[in-house]
Parts: structure tokens; C-alpha cells; sequence
């Protein structure tokens, strides 16, 4: 049986990824320091979850920062992993404006320590999560991988992107095989409620006015939790190969990939998805853009497309559903 690491397993893309590699017969160790940048009833809520899934004597959790090196040197000692899957990070870009120490400590201290027990017990591949936010403003669409991502305007933004410039450098270095991926703004059930869906989905039900920045004229890459997983199942085996970048004599077996529905969504369109899951209109307070935050995310697929023959399955509409009727069984009737 084959092991992998997940760190941020009890986040919303480390649970979902945990159920799929138990279900596909892996060894899942998680680690995750169940902070509450969020509520952690529902990070402790996904952890049940996993807990109760038919191969749950495959699931083995522990409490644990990415920031601690000690403890991850000592994990390190204890089990010998076939992949390690980092997405433990502290998300959010607006969040970064007010607390800049949070993520210097998780995304770039806790990387660092990630990359040096890699390094020191030889992982064989190791995926870590980018994010759509390092595109910056680029005029550009859609965002391809090749594209400069040089110029990011948030400092979560900044820490993804220099997770990428870490995760080469050592790749270089160390030989050691490493995927980047390029989330870009997943949803779905057990999702995360910092995130706009959640928010706007609790505001119209409650009858409550959601803030709508730039005064609505946004556009939006949703991706689907399904598909995300999906596309990083399919990157697992596939690993990188020695190469050297287009401008440089640097090789490193190092790549990084869009994951995204290659289809933005208009802000009003995919509020209209929400108030038809709900069956209730939205109240709409418009609002200026706030610093951090880009127009439009687009991400080209491509990329993944000929690698691995990937490609998103589920448009926005279904996929709001999904969650909307989640969000109501899970939350609303526990509470009755």
C-alpha cells in the first residue's frame, strides 16, 4: 500500500483529495494545525467525515504546523511517504493586508520546512499547491503557464509565488521532482467560508445585503472541488522530468499547471446561480474594488489537456447546486 502525506488535510481541498486517495486504496497520513483563520468546527467537521469513510483504518491524522520544524522533521522520521501533497497555507488575499505574519510564517517558513524534508528523505514527488493569484494584473487572457507572473499585487499572492521560485530552486539543487498547481477559485461542498459562495449563499438565504466589489464587473474562473481533485489524482504519477526553462540553462524536474474551468463566470451571472439553488433573490450592496483583488481570472488548460487528457466536467450552475443543496442538509437542518 502506498502512502502519501497531505498536508492541510482537514482544509477543504485536503479532505476531498484524503477521501479520494482512501478510496483509490492509499496509505493517507494528514497534518493540519486546525487554525481559525475559520471556523475549525467545520475543519474538525471534514476530519468525522474522514473518520467515518469505509477505509478509515487507512487514515492516520495529526495536529501539526507546517511551521513547526521540529515536529515535521520528526514526522518525517516516523513514516516513509511515496508522495507528499503540500496545501496546507494560510489562504485569503484579503486577509494578508491585515495579518502579513501569518503568512510568512505558513507559506514561507512551513514550505521551507516542507522543501528540507524532502530534500533530506528524498521524496520521490512532491505537489504542492500555486495559486491563479500569482497572474497578477496580466492583461492577457486566458492565463497561461508560460505567461510572467513577476508583478503579483497581493503578499498572498507573493508568498505562491515565491513557493514557485523555492520549489524550482530546489528542484535544481536536489533533484527532486516537483508539481506546482494553479488552483483557481474552487468551490463546492464542505467548501471553505471565507470564500464568496459561502458567504453570498448564507446572506440571501438569512435575507442579508452581499457586498458585491468593483460594483459587480468581475469575472471568475469556479472550478469545481471534483474536478480540482481530479486533475491533481492525474498529476500524482505524473512526474516531472529534468528540463530547462526557455530562458535559462537551469534544468530542474520542475512544472506547474492551470487547474481551472477555462470559463469565467460574470459576478452577476453566477450570483443569478445562487438565487436559483436558493429560490430567493439576492439584496446587492455594490462596492469598489478592493486592493488585492484582480478583474478577471481565465485560466488555459491546455496544458493539462495534452499532458493528462484533463479537462473540468461541471459548469457553474450544477456545480452551485451541488454545494447550495450541501449548505442547506449539512448546516441549516443540523441546526434545527
Amino acid at each position: 500500500m502506498r502512502t502519501a502525506l497531505v498536508t492541510g488535510a482537514a482544509g477543504f481541498i485536503g479532505f476531498h483529495l484524503s477521501r479520494r486517495l482512501l478510496e483509490e486504496g492509499w496509505q493517507v497520513v494528514g497534518i493540519d494545525n486546525l487554525n481559525d483563520y475559520y471556523d475549525p468546527a467545520l475543519k474538525e467537521s471534514r476530519l468525522r467525515e474522514l473518520e467515518k469513510h469505509p477505509a478509515a483504518e487507512h487514515f492516520q491524522f495529526e495536529r501539526l504546523d507546517i511551521a513547526d520544524r521540529a515536529g515535521i522533521e520528526h514526522l518525517f522520521g516516523q513514516h516513509t511517504f511515496d508522495r507528499v501533497i503540500h496545501l496546507a497555507a494560510q489562504a485569503g488575499v484579503r486577509y494578508s493586508l491585515e495579518n502579513p505574519h501569518a503568512y510568512v510564517d505558513s507559506n514561507l517558513v512551513g514550505f521551507v520546512n516542507i522543501l528540507e524534508v524532502c530534500r533530506h528523505h528524498r521524496i520521490e514527488h512532491l505537489l504542492y499547491a500555486s495559486s491563479s493569484s500569482v497572474y497578477g494584473l496580466n492583461e492577457k487572457v486566458p492565463f497561461s503557464e508560460g505567461d510572467r507572473t513577476d508583478a503579483p499585487i497581493s503578499l498572498y499572492a507573493a508568498t505562491k509565488k515565491s513557493n514557485e521560485l523555492m520549489a524550482f530552486t530546489y528542484s535544481h539543487l536536489f533533484n527532486i521532482p516537483m508539481t506546482g498547481m494553479r488552483f483557481f477559485t474552487v468551490y463546492g461542498p464542505w467548501g471553505r467560508p471565507d470564500m464568496a459562495y459561502w458567504s453570498f449563499t448564507e446572506k440571501i438565504l438569512k435575507g442579508e445585503e452581499i457586498p458585491v466589489f468593483n460594483h459587480g464587473n468581475l469575472k471568475r474562473d469556479f472550478t469545481y472541488i471534483d474536478d480540482i481533485i481530479e486533475g491533481i489524482w492525474r498529476l500524482i504519477d505524473h512526474i516531472p522530468q529534468a528540463k530547462a526553462g526557455p530562458s535559462s540553462k537551469a534544468k530542474a524536474p520542475h512544472d506547474v499547471y492551470n487547474l481551472g474551468n477555462n470559463q469565467p463566470v460574470p459576478l452577476k451571472d453566477f450570483i443569478a446561480a445562487i438565487e436559483e439553488a436558493v429560490g430567493k433573490k439576492a439584496r446587492i450592496k455594490y462596492l469598489p474594488m478592493q486592493p488585492g483583488d484582480v478583474e478577471v481570472t481565465f485560466a488555459s488548460i491546455n496544458k493539462m489537456k495534452n499532458a493528462l487528457g484533463w479537462a473540468p466536467s461541471l459548469d457553474i450552475n450544477k456545480g452551485v447546486s451541488y454545494f447550495v443543496k450541501w449548505y442547506v442538509a449539512e448546516l441549516l437542518e443540523e441546526k434545527k
